[in-house]
């Protein structure tokens, strides 16, 4: 049997990292995952996910994603039975994170309002040392002599 999913979204909040009644790490998130169709004249659906994550995923995701950020997670669906406040049986779906990635650039402190990006200077290409080539020789040229 096969039970796998993987999810690419924008967290709705930051994830908030717990510990159950034996210290193991927990955090829960909700993904924003906008469908990759929509009919046409009408705006596109967006769907929120419910994702957990336990012991070190957990730890990671605590730490390092905030509200708004893309990520990516690799889970399988799980189906939790509960019984709500009113006695009724009720089940949730969600995703058991196995692993969780970031799915764009680190933001930057620049990226925040009055932030100015950094000023990179071209470098100069590296030099290389052909001494021990052997019998080999360096061709000099341009692409056109090259037979393919």
């Amino acid at each position: 049997m096969l039970n796998v999913a993987i999810l690419m979204g924008r967290l709705t909040a930051d994830p908030e990292l717990r510990h159950t009644q034996n210290s193991i790490p927990v955090t829960s998130f909700t993904l924003a995952i906008d469908r990759s169709y929509a009919k046409s004249g009408t705006e596109r659906v967006t769907d929120f996910i419910d994702i957990v994550a336990w012991r070190s995923t957990a730890e990671f995701a605590a730490k390092y994603f905030r509200k708004g950020q893309l990520v990516a997670v690799e889970g399988s669906i799980q189906v939790r039975a509960y019984v709500d406040k009113n006695g009724n049986n009720r089940r949730a779906f969600e995703i058991q994170a196995s692993q969780v990635h970031f799915a764009e650039r680190k933001r930057d402190a620049y990226e925040a309002p009055g932030g100015t990006p950094p000023q990179y200077e071209p470098s100069a290409p590296p030099a290389f040392d052909n001494s021990g080539m052997g019998d080999f020789e360096e061709i000099v040229g341009t692409d056109d002599d090259l037979p393919f």
